[in-house]
Formats: structure tokens, C-alpha cells, sequence
């Protein structure tokens, strides 16, 4: 099935030259089949460029799904123009009387602030709450699975001395996990962040499930509630240049950039990143939706509780 998604995203045209099958509203509208419902909450600056990353692993599943944008009323984007998001989002006011069969919560380059010093903390407090009642399962991922990890579970996060800053080979704890249905032993996500959090403190916490993790990286993914919450401290649905782009930006005029580890091909920058993530974003991504949200989701969306 196709994915739903608003008319005119830019992410469509992008997608359909990708051979990804989307289907606008307008469209969709003509089919009577009850999708399930996916809000993204984006909190990243580059938005449109978030939208197509995420779309586009949405879209690698048999199930359609419609995707509504969610915005904050305390923040406004300064890297998006206001004219896209008046048109493809929505504010927190306005959607909080819906239900939703699965939410997404992306990170924000506000890592090294405390929590509290967030402009929007308050608003985001909001949606955390919001979403224990009104979403089946919630991917919450980077700066998001910081801010969720501490607003649940009080997990705190720490400074790094450098950057963790490219590709790192995560192990899935427990394999028969479906949220890891057909991976290997061993897979690949990017990383971009200057906090960290640590394995003792959710450890301690049996509310809590280390399900993937990496020597070098640290904790990478981490389950709550049966699956109804997932904190994923890396980025998968990280587009092949999105690190480049980020280090070429960083490099002159920050002092704790280095080189992206195991991204670039023989960690050369000036040969081209390797893909190494692709195939385990997709199946996550896939196994998220099939097994955490279609299978859980009640078929009236009103009961979801």
C-alpha cells in the first residue's frame, strides 16, 4: 500500500524519483481503507529535509499509513519558510484532540542546554504526557530520546569531551525482539551528538530495556511499556550525505568537530561517504510500524488509551 501524505510535500516529488510509491490526499481520499495514523512531531531545522528522510522510510511497508507534521505553539522554526508550515503543520493545540496509531518525536540542536532552559520545554512536557494515552507506540530519537528518558524515567544525560559524530556498529541485545525481525548480528547507525547517556542509570531502572548497544557509542536503543516507547540515540533515518553536509558546515568554525568515524570511504573526507545503514533503517522502521503499531493499535482509533 502507498503512503499517505499531505498534496504538494515537497517530499513527494523527491520520493517518486526514488521509485518510492506515495499518494497524495486527494487521491488516497478515493480509497476506502482505514490507514494507520502517524504524527511527526519535527524538531530538526532543516524540516523538509527531515519530512523526506522520514517519509521515506515510512513508505517501506505494505500498510498505508497517513502522516500528519505536528508544530510547537511556543517555537518558531527560523530555517523553514512560514509558508510551508502553515500549510503542512499543525500545532500541538489542535492535534492533542486526536488519536494516533504512532507518533515519531525527532531530535533538536538544543542538546547541550538543560532541559529546563528549553524555551518549549513546558509544550514538549505537554506532548510527552499527551502521548502515553494518545498514541499506540512513540519513536523518540536523538535530543527527543534524551528529553523523553528524563521526563519519564528521570535518566539524566552528560556532556562528552568530543562529539560523537558518525557511524557505529550497534548489537541487538536480544535478537527475537521483533522490533529487530531479519537483522544481523551486528548493524550500523549514525550518530551526531555532544551528550550521552549512560548504561548504569537505565539499568537501574527496571521499567526500562537496553535492547541494542554499542562499545563505542554507548546505549543505543532503549524499549519502555512493551514497545509503546522506543529512545533510539542515533539518527537511521539519516539520508547518505547528512553527515557530510553537517561536518563540511562545522569544521571552520567549531573547535570539537573532527572527522566522521567510519562514514567516509578509507575515512578520507575527500572520498565519498559509504552507506552502511540503509538496510537496518528500512526494517526498523518496517518492523516498528508492522509489530508495535499495526498489531497493537485497537481497529476503533478512539480506544487507544
Amino acid at each position: 500500500m502507498p503512503l499517505r501524505i499531505p498534496d504538494q510535500l515537497p517530499a513527494i516529488d523527491i520520493l517518486k524519483q526514488e521509485n518510492i510509491f506515495v499518494m497524495d490526499t486527494t487521491r488516497a481520499h478515493a480509497q476506502d481503507i482505514r490507514p494507520l495514523r502517524i504524527v511527526i512531531l519535527n524538531l530538526m531545522p532543516l524540516k523538509i529535509t527531515t519530512e523526506t528522510d522520514l517519509v521515506r522510510l515510512l513508505s517501506n511497508t505494505p500498510l498505508q499509513l497517513e502522516v500528519y507534521f505536528m508544530k510547537l505553539k511556543s517555537h518558531t522554526p527560523k530555517n523553514t519558510p512560514i509558508e510551508h508550515m502553515m500549510m503542512f503543520y499543525k500545532d500541538f493545540d489542535i492535534l492533542k484532540k486526536q488519536k494516533f496509531d504512532g507518533m515519531i518525536i525527532t531530535g533538536a540542536p538544543i542538546e547541550q542546554l538543560d532541559y529546563e532552559d528549553v524555551s518549549y520545554w513546558d509544550e514538549m512536557t505537554a506532548i510527552f504526557e499527551w502521548a502515553k494515552t494518545n498514541v499506540t507506540s512513540t519513536l523518540y530519537i536523538c535530543w527527543a530520546a534524551q528529553a523523553g528518558l528524563y521526563y519519564h524515567y528521570g535518566i539524566p544525560k552528560y556532556p562528552l569531551e568530543k562529539k560523537m559524530f558518525g557511524i557505529f556498529q550497534q548489537r541487538p541485545v536480544d535478537t527475537r525482539l521483533p522490533i529487530f525481525r531479519g537483522f544481523d548480528d551486528l548493524f550500523a547507525m549514525p550518530h551526531s551528538r555532544h551528550t550521552e547517556l549512560r548504561h548504569e542509570d537505565i539499568a537501574r531502572d527496571p521499567r526500562l530495556q537496553i535492547i541494542a548497544e554499542s562499545p563505542e557509542s554507548g546505549v543505543g536503543i532503549v524499549m519502555a511499556r512493551g514497545g509503546r516507547e522506543f529512545f533510539i540515540t542515533g539518527h537511521l533515518e539519516y539520508a547518505p550525505d547528512t553527515l557530510d553536509n553537517e561536518y563540511r558546515r562545522d569544521k571552520d568554525i567549531r573547535d570539537d568537530v573532527d572527522v566522521p568515524r567510519n562514514y567516509y570511504l578509507d575515512n578520507d573526507p575527500s572520498n565519498p561517504p559509504l552507506v552502511t545503514w540503509r538496510a537496518h533503517a528500512n526494517l526498523l522502521y518496517s518492523n516498528w510500524i508492522n509489530y508495535y503499531v499495526y498489531q497493537e493499535t485497537p481497529y476503533n482509533i478512539d480506544d487507544i488509551k
